[in-house]
């Protein structure tokens, strides 16, 4: 091959070149990275927990667990520390990137100044791929016309498959393949799950890749839902776990701390924070709810047991094909235990979310459901507090509860150590520089003409084969939901700020609720590892000092202005980019769209079908969104037409008496909403009311719970009620579907729809 161009007159006179693909260093490994869900400190068998994973277990015993790895407290923003070696307020990943704000902390938009780990890696000449939960797409860009500039494939992937969102029903998700929205393979019926699905797509793309060039590196990174809410598994594997629980949260926190110690996990001798007032003794429930409270985290053992299985089975062919001794596995997760199902836990998790207690007569009499098809649901936060242990408090918080994780790391041809503890103080930012290490390349200063910010983590790979080198720096910093924390050589500062953003915790949780009188606790973490003991009044030069580098660190990281909730971000929420849509208008053969490009129903909305019922009759879905999780339809059954809305589980059905006549029809729904909050409901045919209800609350601020967006003609996944099975497709004819927001209607069609609601 010649290496200078030349172009003559003539081919004869001419010397070509060639562009050669780029390779990797020698020696470089494979590279995945495992990244779990709401999953606690003291949850897995290798850190202490008593759930079974084997597979998660083995890891450790063939590499290295380290004992203090730390990440951001919250979901998507540690998957933008992870992807991008910077701290997530640098790349704008302050918070959530569903709530994406005017700040640049929190706009969720990782920018280009901070290419990712599977862009680098790309153009070093690996395949790329994306398999399970993503969470990194802002607000307006969740929906079928994108831009798709910061979905997988805008960021450095190759291929996709999983979730955009924060979670997903397990039985039927909303399902992404690269750029387009997909229905599932199967049907929750046919005994579909989620994490089987995404273990089997993972094992495709690299038998596709490796068949097609062998000698190629890969990069996973594979990220299924497990294990946030909702807990959901195959019930045999939740039967495994019946009755191992009826002890209680105590009794596991207590177990779970001694195995921890002997596994070396945490110091001998460690303190253990007392129990907090707002966990309720175990010996104090009734025992109606201890069953009930038990049988919540048998759920949860299944669902990570099985969980375990699934990367059994992706590791099962790595090592069948002779790829695990040189892949690089991290395996992380991504905040501590989640106590978003409240104190009593719930039966579908975004009620406490959207602020609503669960009933406990309720509870009980669907403890049955937990796990199941019917339940989107999430254990009490006795159980996170005992799946943190030692650590106080959970995920959305600065104490180590929130930000320490497990982290395992397995590359049998490139670490010697086997089964050891680490100690060095790491964090999410560092596994970018630890795989660009161990590929044996530096992070571009340039990429596509922008010239990269710097990468704030640190290699761990020094740390591989030498138990006893340093931290590989000194200062980390963590802010989430108004929580703060500062980690400086050993010493940890972090505040008792308690966010208004979940009245219960509020309320429960002792704290300060202004950032004006927030007190800052001090801890010296080689001797106190679950911050039980505060120093700060023997320390007081220290204390001030680390205070004040945390002001210097949120100042440079883009942490300001603060923020504890989220109707202050409400204020700053970032518009749609879109013309505001009052009035939207649908027609069959779409796929779904996103509820974040509708027209707002909460104050109000009129829906209007135009449908050709056939000689005979029709039946089958007009148009739904959601399912019986949380969600609406409009459909026809028996020949009749039916509304139903469910909310969070308890569903408002109206239906007509009469079978629609053939012909054109007009089908319309009216909501009107109270000013005490719900409201009138009317379901009308052909501009008369055939049937009036009443909605009890307002209507939620999220419907795609799990469910799909809005879809006319048919339904997937789950129903909205058990009226109909999906799809059912309408078998008349859907000419149009038009929703619109009341308030935005004109004044007579506003006084139309007053009648529709409440004249006979």
């Amino acid at each position: 091959m010649h290496s200078t161009l030349r172009i003559g007159r003539t081919v004869a006179e001419s010397t070509p070149a060639f562009d050669p693909l780029p390779h990797p260093p020698a020696g470089a490994p494979n590279v995945v990275v495992i990244v779990l869900d709401d999953l606690g400190f003291a949850q897995l068998g290798c850190f202490g927990g008593d759930v079974d994973t084997p597979v998660i277990d083995g890891l450790a015993a063939g590499g290295l667990r380290y004992r203090s790895f730390h990440v951001t407290a919250l979901c998507s923003p540690t998957r933008a520390c992870v992807l991008t070696g910077r701290n997530h307020h640098a790349v704008g990943m302050g918070f959530l990137t569903d709530i994406p704000t005017g700040f640049p902390g929190y706009n969720g938009r990782i920018p280009r100044s901070a290419a990712t780990l599977p862009r680098i890696l790309k153009d070093t000449g690996y395949s790329t791929f994306a398999v399970g939960k993503w969470h990194l797409v802002p607000r307006w860009e969740q929906s079928a016309s994108g831009p798709f500039d910061r979905w997988p494939l805008g960021l450095g992937f190759e291929r996709y498959y999983g979730f955009l969102g924060g979670d997903t029903n397990q039985w039927a998700p909303e399902l992404v393949q690269d750029n387009g929205f997909v229905d599932a393979p199967a049907t929750p019926e046919q005994g579909y799950h989620l994490t089987e699905d995404l273990t089997e797509r993972a094992i495709r793309l690299i038998q596709d890749q490796q068949q097609a060039t062998p000698d190629k590196r890969f990069f996973l990174y594979f990220t299924p839902g497990a294990m946030h809410a909702p807990h959901q598994a195959p019930a045999q594997w939740i039967e495994r776990f019946r009755g191992r629980y009826d002890g209680g949260w105590e009794a596991f926190r207590d177990a779970a701390f001694t195995r921890q110690q002997e596994l070396g996990v945490v110091r001998a001798g460690a303190p253990l924070p007392e129990h907090p007032p707002w966990i309720p003794k175990w010996r104090d429930l009734p025992a109606d709810e201890r069953r009930l409270y038990a049988r919540m985290m048998e759920v949860y053992a299944g669902f990570l047991a099985h969980t375990d299985h699934q990367i059994g089975r992706l590791l099962g062919f790595l090592r069948e094909r002779a790829l695990l001794d040189d892949t690089l596995v991290m395996l992380i997760s991504d905040n501590g235990a989640s106590a978003e199902g409240g104190p009593l836990g719930s039966h579908n998790e975004h009620r406490f979310t959207h602020d609503l207690m669960d009933d406990p007569a309720q509870l009980l009499a669907r403890a049955g459901e937990l796990g199941g098809h019917h339940a989107y649901n999430h254990y009490a936060w006795g159980w996170a507090w005992a799946g943190n242990t030692p650590f106080r408090l959970w995920k959305r918080f600065a104490w180590l509860g929130g930000v320490r994780t497990p982290l395992l790391v397995h590359w049998p041809k490139g670490i010697a150590a086997r089964g050891e503890v680490r100690s060095q103080f790491c964090h999410a930012i560092d596994l970018l520089p630890t795989v660009l290490d161990a590929v044996g390349i530096e992070p571009p200063a340039v990429v596509d003409g922008v010239q990269q910010q710097a990468i704030d983590g640190a290699s761990l790979k020094p740390t591989f084969d030498d138990a006893s080198a340093p931290d590989q720096r000194k200062t980390q910093y963590f802010e989430m939901l108004g929580s703060r924390a500062l980690w400086h050589d050993g010493w940890k500062v972090t505040t008792d700020h308690v966010g208004q953003q979940l009245s219960i915790e509020r309320k429960q949780i002792a704290g300060s609720h202004d950032f004006a009188t927030d007190h800052w606790s001090l801890f010296r973490l080689e001797d106190d590892p679950a911050e039980a003991n505060d120093v700060g009044t023997e320390h007081p030069a220290v204390l001030r000092r680390l205070v004040e580098t945390w002001w210097s660190e949120a100042g440079r990281n883009q942490v300001l202005p603060l923020e504890d909730g989220f109707i202050g971000r409400a204020v700053a929420i970032e518009p749609s980019p879109w013309a505001f849509r009052g009035s939207a208008e649908f027609t069959v053969g779409g796929g779904p769209v996103c509820e974040t490009l509708l027209p707002p129903m909460g104050g109000g909305f009129r829906l209007v079908a135009e449908i050709v019922v056939p000689d005979g009759g029709a039946d089958g879905v007009l148009v739904a969104l959601g399912d019986w999780h949380n969600g609406w339809a409009t459909y026809v059954v028996g020949g009749r037409p039916v509304l139903a809305i469910s909310l969070f589980g308890d569903v408002v059905r109206l239906a007509g008496e009469q079978a629609l006549a053939p012909g054109p029809r007009r089908v319309e729904v009216v909501y009107q909403r109270a000013r005490r909050g719900g409201g009138p409901i009317a379901l009308c045919v052909d501009g008369s009311t055939v049937a009036r209800g009443h909605v009890p609350t307002d209507l939620p601020f999220r419907w795609q719970i799990g469910g799909t967006g809005l879809l006319v003609g048919r339904d997937r996944g789950f129903p909205v009620c058990a009226d109909y099975q999906p799809p059912a497709p309408f078998t008349g004819q859907i000419d149009k579907v038009v929703l619109e927001a009341l308030m935005l209607l004109p004044r007579d069609v506003q006084a139309e729809i007053e009648a529709l609601l409440h004249h006979e």
